[in-house]
């Protein structure tokens, strides 16, 4: 079976959270062995990569022995498995000025996997079915004017504004805060669900602390609200994802809140937040690996440095990337919320240093 059908068994699945362990990995097992096979074949880059561990393409390995690359390897190369011709989007990470940024090449068919996998997983987490909703974007409309080049943060947007029946920026282009368009907003869909999504630092720089907001007296019922990344300045000031959850309860009323966990490089497969445990869990189209200084994997409870396997990335070799976060999968969570899958935590970013350390030791 080639590598585009296998992988529509796994987009077509219901169920992409109450797998077993057991049969998800083996599932993933078969899968991801094709997809390092086709990116070994596709790309001269990760095919140098592969050698550098031993890997034998007539082979099948475990997921934790296939050959994988440090995220950071995206900023410095053009990793890309298809012609440029084919090349219908090109997607950037996020990054201040002067960094390197991560770019990613999709074509037609990774593009639409993307949107496939996305759609599941938020669905499943609002629990609404085959319906689109009304949306609020907290931020100015940043990604109007891009086309085949997307930035992390347009490239979110517009990745869940495909689910909008009708969607608005909330922030004018000086980023202060447009109240009456939001007002109407709201009252238009009073007695629908709705969604706000936005950069956590955005949501608290730009929305959440704005006094005109505290004293608008805005109706936020029926509302879900999705953040994700910008941790990194909240945690410069001190802010945790507690406090913050609680300070959107306290100011908007609103009790569904969800973060997200995910990068550019593996757009589609994001991990939520679980509402009961506060765990990120893994879906059908995703895992997680942790893995210490020496790369060994560590299992569970340990802190390390995260793995993240994607069955996504065809465009692109971006299946098995070795991120520069540290996290600890959780074991016997005892959750209540019926859903299977891997649990971890993300604790924050590696040192400069161990990333350097990490870059050069496979390459």
């Amino acid at each position: 079976m080639s590598i585009t059908k296998e992988l529509g068994k796994i987009l077509n699945s219901e169920k992409i959270y109450f797998f077993s362990e057991k049969l998800k990995n083996k599932i993933l097992k078969k899968y991801l062995n094709q997809l390092t096979l086709h990116n070994f074949k596709k790309n001269k880059e990760f095919k140098n990569i592969c050698k550098k561990f031993l890997y034998n393409p007539r082979k099948k390995y475990e997921i934790s022995s296939l050959p994988f690359i440090p995220v950071s390897l995206f900023k410095s190369i053009e990793l890309s498995s298809i012609s440029k011709k084919k090349i219908i989007k090109t997607m950037y990470s996020s990054g201040t000025s002067g960094q390197a940024r991560s770019k990613i090449f999709l074509d037609k068919n990774n593009s639409i996997n993307q949107m496939k996998a996305l759609n599941k997983i938020f669905f499943d987490l609002i629990n609404i079915k085959k319906k689109r909703v009304p949306l609020i974007i907290i931020d100015q409309n940043i990604y109007k004017n891009f086309e085949k080049i997307f930035s992390a943060r347009a490239a979110a947007y517009a990745g869940f504004s495909i689910f909008s029946s009708e969607r608005i920026f909330a922030l004018n282009k000086d980023m202060s805060i447009n109240l009456n368009a939001i007002k109407a907003f709201l009252e238009k869909y009073k007695d629908e669900k709705k969604i706000i999504l936005g950069l956590t630092s955005i949501i608290w720089e730009n929305f959440i602390n704005n006094k005109e907001l505290k004293n608008s007296n805005l109706n936020f019922d029926n509302c879900f609200l999705i953040h994700g990344g910008g941790w990194k300045k909240l945690e410069k000031k001190k802010v945790s994802s507690k406090f913050f959850k609680k300070k959107i309860k306290d100011i908007l009323k609103i009790e569904n809140i969800f973060n997200y966990y995910g990068m550019i490089e593996q757009a589609g497969s994001i991990f939520f937040e679980c509402e009961k445990c506060n765990n990120f869990i893994t879906s059908i189209y995703s895992d997680i690996i942790i893995r210490d200084k020496f790369f060994n994997d560590v299992g569970f409870n340990k802190k390390g440095m995260v793995q993240l396997i994607s069955v996504l990335p065809t465009s692109y070799p971006g299946h098995n990337v070795l991120t520069e976060d540290i996290g600890m999968i959780v074991k016997n969570n005892n959750c209540d919320c019926e859903k299977k899958g891997k649990r971890f935590k993300i604790f924050g970013r590696l040192k400069k240093s161990e990333i350097r350390g990490c870059g050069d030791a496979i390459i």
